[in-house]
């Protein structure tokens, strides 16, 4: 009875991760109906609505999903876990695990990794835009008198929706599962009612239809694949969310439900336009009888507003990640549940994407505008993806050099003509993200190169800690009762703050800790693995405690968990935290150009202090302050 038992909650646990991946993972590729076979035949691209060029394209789409999302994501990348893992911050990890023998191949490693996870911060911005304006847009299938509500009404929603986010979203999540199997289930149903007017559609499953466009239509086809390509944006949330579900559930609501239902609207879609080419002003909501256009256009916003959700969720997650590993100063982060790690709230993130999406609204003013910018860093993020898989293939996996190009050369070739596609439209609005992207890249790489400057012009002005430990005696000045405990970068040499406490109070306390907090290149630490004490003299210690990429360091949890491993016990009552605060002054001397010193400088005077970050308790912090020209 108990085996039964247990494998009737193993069922139930799988059918509640699936249908989680539903409204959480699938949300953007799920929501690109509403707007990508309506820019494949735009007016711009010249094409036909005839019998080949309508099944060449979906034949073009639906090998791109096969291609790309089925074979290169849930067939291939998905078993670059990073104890499960993904992401392309998780891959680069496993890609840096690895030992080289030419040193420069880290740094280019780190760039592309860098620079595809740049590329999302602009993609995160485009993505609501475009789904939940597209959704709207069905307003002027109703009645093209409502034309003049749609923006107005997309501005409304996205604004709602970013209000929600500093309290959570963990009450309306349970939602978001059975909304999003509501949509699926309305694509593949729209779809199937509108095979049956042309059937000969579902001929897009022979590649060689896709082949015969091409070869009839060259430069048009080559054009064209900028807007195929909005049929797989959201491919790689796939690997991004794999932690939060799993490989099997993701898989699993691909396969039985996903991909059939976008195949068949797809399919439903070309269908419409053989038998009545006016539709292709809005195929998707023409599909729906005029008395589904309302509940059509209400569940299509809340699919819209959900595909944002995990767009914006992403943007965070993301952001605290680079936080972690060094790529970003400290932001205010909030957790927003007490059962959830990953639901947290990063303020200057949520309020700067509201104003630069709603600045994209007002801007391109349709969706068909915006989908001119959209696909760009989407094509760069999966070619920066294949490049790391490369190295993974090779390094971790052992695969042969040989195999490992043969295996991810063809998602490379198809990868760049989506690139070269897409390049196209960087005129017409493809240079904001591409804009976002850089921009984000070289502050991140601005911040990683600032605070090795810093760390190498602070440790040029204190001394090595061994060489103080053994001094220590003879010039410790007053001993007083209590701990306390310096955070320091690194224990090679002693904290300025330990330093500047002796010089001006002329005091030691009569335990000092060197507390070192560092991120792993894994997600998650075992409590077990976490803390790591060593006792350097009579009542010194070295503290250092390890996160993965994933985790928040919590000092007084930290503290709770030494004192239940009986390493260290702290009495927070009796223990002081002493921090420096550098006032740091750009030079232009060394190192960076003066632009990217004083870019830095700005950064590290709005970075929130290292006591809000850690939850250190306010009311037990020493700020030591020097001045550090870099």
């Amino acid at each position: 009875m108990q085996a039964v038992s247990a494998g009737q909650d193993s069922v139930k646990r799988q059918f509640a991760l699936t249908a989680g991946a539903l409204g959480v993972v699938f949300g953007d590729i799920g929501t690109s109906p509403l707007y990508a076979l309506k820019e494949c035949f735009h007016a711009a691209h010249g094409l036909a609505i005839t019998h080949d060029n309508v099944v060449g394209i979906l034949s073009l789409i639906f090998w791109s999903l096969m291609i790309i999302v089925s074979i290169k994501y849930i067939a291939f990348i998905m078993r670059a876990d990073n104890r499960g893992e993904g992401g392309i911050m998780a891959l680069l990890a496993l890609a840096l695990r690895a030992n080289y023998r030419h040193t420069w191949l880290r740094p280019v490693l780190i760039g592309i990794g860098l620079f595809g996870a740049a590329l999302f911060f602009g993609d995160g911005m485009i993505t609501p835009a475009i789904s939940v304006l597209s959704a709207v847009e069905g307003l002027n299938v109703v009645s093209p008198g409502l034309e003049d509500f749609v923006i107005p009404i997309t501005v409304a929603v996205l604004i709602s929706l970013f209000l929600i986010q500093r309290h959570g979203t963990a009450s309306v999540g349970a939602l978001f599962g059975p909304v999003m199997l509501v949509w699926f289930s309305t694509l593949g149903g729209l779809g199937l009612y509108n095979i049956q007017q042309f059937p000969q559609v579902l001929e897009l499953v022979n590649p060689f239809w896709a082949m015969h466009f091409i070869a009839q239509n060259h430069v048009t086809a080559f054009i064209t694949l900028g807007a195929v390509v909005l049929t797989i944006t959201g491919g790689e949330a796939l690997y991004a969310d794999m932690g939060h579900f799993g490989r099997k559930p993701i898989r699993r609501a691909w396969f039985l439900l996903v991909l059939p239902a976008l195949v068949l609207n797809y399919c439903g879609q070309g269908a419409l336009l053989l038998s009545d080419p006016s539709a292709v002003e809005n195929p998707f909501y023409r599909l729906a009888p005029e008395w589904a256009l309302y509940p059509l256009i209400i569940l299509s916003t809340l699919a819209t507003v959900i595909a944002s959700q995990a767009v914006i969720s992403g943007v965070f997650s993301l952001a605290r990640q680079a936080m972690l590993l060094g790529y970003l100063p400290r932001f205010q982060i909030r957790h927003t549940s007490d059962r959830e790690m990953g639901q947290i709230y990063i303020p200057f993130f949520n309020w700067t994407l509201l104003g630069t999406i709603i600045l994209l609204v007002l801007t391109f003013k349709s969706s068909s505008n915006l989908a001119s910018a959209y696909g760009i860093a989407v094509t760069m993020t999966m070619i920066c993806d294949a490049l790391l898989l490369l190295v993974v293939a090779h390094k971790l996996w052992g695969w042969h050099p040989a195999a490992a190009v043969l295996a991810t050369l063809p998602f490379l070739v198809v990868d760049f003509a989506f690139f070269g596609a897409t390049s196209l439209k960087i005129v017409q609005g493809g240079w904001f993200p591409l804009s976002i992207g850089m921009t984000a890249f070289f502050i991140m790489a601005t911040w990683k190169r600032g605070r090795v400057i810093l760390s190498e012009r602070l440790s040029a002005e204190t001394m090595p800690l061994n060489l103080f430990v053994n001094s220590i005696g003879a010039s410790a000045g007053q001993t007083v009762p209590g701990t306390a405990v310096f955070m320091t970068g690194s224990h090679q040499y002693v904290p300025h703050a330990l330093l500047h406490n002796m010089k001006h109070n002329k005091i030691i306390h009569e335990r000092n800790v060197l507390l070192t907090l560092v991120t792993r290149d894994v997600p998650f630490v075992d409590d077990g693995e976490r803390l790591r004490v060593e006792r350097i003299a009579h009542e010194f210690y070295l503290v250092t405690a390890a996160y993965g990429f994933k985790e928040q360091p919590d000092i007084p949890e930290l503290f709770k968990l030494s004192a239940s491993q009986g390493l260290l016990d702290f009495d927070m009552m009796d223990t002081s935290f002493f921090v420096s605060r550098e006032r740091i002054m750009a030079s232009g001397t060394r190192g960076m150009s003066l632009w990217r010193e004083k870019l830095f400088v700005a950064m590290a005077r709005n970075a929130v202090s290292a006591t809000d970050f850690f939850h250190i308790p306010t009311n037990r912090v020493v700020e030591m302050g020097t001045q550090v020209q870099l």
